[in-house]
């Protein structure tokens, strides 16, 4: 074996072109994780022109629902037929989703749309990251995962702003159909100048393992939109929904353990490193991120009174933390090949700014509260790429893309289910605040028809007991985080480290005693 194929320092020379490639691939990654976000500003102006309120909610579901069911498919089949095909397809998918969308004449249309981006798009999120194991060994694929993973960050705040930015200055319309001309450049430089190791595996699809994904994610996702919310916990809808999901999870445990070419291969989840650093994405990365993306900017415009714009503004140095973080740990796991100890900081760091938001008040400055922003970013962007990093070291080439898109297919279950129970809780808290703070005469219902506009026109007076209320409704959740990644921490504390190598290379099987 070469001397450069051995270097612990994984010096091994990345493919021609690589640099091309990789912005195609970071720009494919930009798109598909601001499809989860960009239609959030524009909705009011979509619902009013289209006329669809009542399916209002499904403009976001869709997109979510078709890219985590995609998520495994294209894990799988990228293993066992190559992964070159299969992201071009996916770029020519979501686009296609982007002009349907982009030109819909009705909500129906819209929803499709949504839909099938989603199945470009989850694809497009998982194939990314395979691609980069396929041409880069582990040591050096470090620091191009790490802006990956601060893309997600970056998509979080861009993707609103840049939703009511075309809805104010141009059409709504171009917050999808911006992906025209931006995917086609990408799907052209793959074309071209994409170059992936061959796969001699079979198309051996397993057709009801994947009908039951979709079963199981549909009921769960469902659940946790609707329960509390559009229907009661209690309501049938919703046990039936949860009835569902159970079912259909068991009977996808039954079904892949006994096709040959499972979806989704138990005999992954025997592997240590996988499942602890899964569990510390959805614990953490998934309730971390996404309840203070989800909550912040409306808490920031009823307590503080800013604007739509200038609450996502505020959201900024979250991102300036993900994307620090995430570049210096990459750095120095390239180094030192070595990245238990980014999880672990991580999860330390977002458990005490969870107790540090919980003690914000009305009167907390912007400025602290910028800084615990900060701080969020900064837990999540030492984590989010190097699990994903972790799962990827601990199996072969040939599995690398079904562990990829099992961690990202389960940590946006648990993103899912964090942003549901969170909000599940703050708008119980918020009814008892407003009723206990407020008189039944203030015409306040359960706050659920509260906006920032609103509260601006109220009476000072009354406009201070409702601040008080949401802040109050709020604030000590973040505290109730912080037994969450308390566990986050321990399962840091015991994932195994498996030393990344400088070679994409199989490790050589020991000899035999003599």
């Amino acid at each position: 074996m070469s001397q450069s194929t051995r270097s612990p320092a994984g010096t091994a020379a990345l493919p021609p072109r690589f640099g091309l490639v990789f912005a195609a691939l970071m720009t494919t990654m930009l798109l598909a994780a601001l499809d989860q976000t960009i239609v959030s500003t524009a909705l009011p102006t979509i619902v009013g022109e289209l006329d669809g309120v009542r399916y209002l909610a499904w403009v976001t579901t869709a997109y979510i629902l078709a890219a985590t069911i995609a998520m495994p498919v294209y894990g799988r089949l990228g293993d066992l037929l190559g992964r070159k095909p299969l992201f071009i397809g996916a770029i020519a998918i979501f686009i296609a989703g982007s002009a349907i969308a982009g030109a819909a004449p009705d909500m129906a249309w819209l929803i499709a749309g949504r839909a099938v981006q989603g199945l470009g798009g989850g694809g497009l999120m998982i194939t990314s990251q395979a691609i980069v194991a396929d041409l880069v060994p582990p040591r050096q694929r470090a620091k191009y995962m790490a802006p990956m993973g601060a893309v997600f960050g970056l998509a979080s705040v861009v993707g609103p702003l840049l939703g009511g930015w075309f809805t104010d200055h141009a059409a709504w319309r171009w917050a999808f159909w911006i992906n025209l001309p931006l995917g086609a450049l990408a799907l052209l430089i793959c074309v071209v100048a994409l170059r992936l190791p061959r796969r001699t595996g079979r198309a051996a699809m397993d057709p009801l393992g994947i009908a039951l994904i979709a079963a199981a994610v549909t009921c769960t996702v469902l659940v946790a939109s609707w329960g509390g919310t559009e229907y009661a916990w209690t309501d049938p809808v919703v046990l039936w929904l949860a009835a569902g999901g159970v079912a259909a999870w068991i009977a996808l445990v039954v079904v892949e353990s006994r096709v040959a070419e499972p979806v989704l291969p138990l005999r992954i989840f025997r592997n240590p490193i996988f499942v602890i650093a899964t569990l510390i994405g959805m614990v953490a990365v998934g309730v971390g991120m996404f309840a203070v993306v989800g909550y912040m900017p409306t808490y920031l415009q009823m307590v503080y009174g800013v604007g739509a714009t200038e609450s996502g503004l505020l959201l900024i140095p979250m991102v300036v933390g993900i994307t620090a973080t995430a570049l210096l740990s990459g750095q120095l796991i390239s180094r030192s090949g070595r990245y238990k100890v980014w999880p672990i900081a991580g999860t330390a760091i977002l458990g005490v700014t969870a107790y540090l938001m919980s003690t914000l008040t009305a009167d907390t400055s912007l400025v602290v509260v910028c800084s615990y922003l900060f701080l969020v970013g900064a837990g999540i962007g030492t984590m989010m790429q190097t699990l994903v990093l972790a799962v990827q070291n601990a199996f072969p080439l040939a599995d690398v893309g079904t562990a990829t898109s099992a961690n990202n297919f389960f940590r946006e279950i648990g993103a899912t289910l964090g942003i549901a129970v969170v909000g599940t809780v703050f708008a119980h808290r918020l009814t008892d605040e407003l009723a206990t703070r407020l008189p039944v005469a203030a015409g306040l219902g359960d706050g659920g028809s509260l906006t920032p506009a609103a509260v601006a026109a109220l009476p000072d007076a009354v406009r201070e007991l409702v601040v008080a209320a949401y802040q109050q409704a709020l604030a000590p959740i973040f505290g109730y985080l912080v037994p969450v990644f308390a566990v986050g921490l321990l399962l840091a504390l015991v994932l195994p480290e498996k030393v990344l190598s400088g070679t994409n290379e199989p490790e050589p099987e020991p000899e035999p005693a003599s």
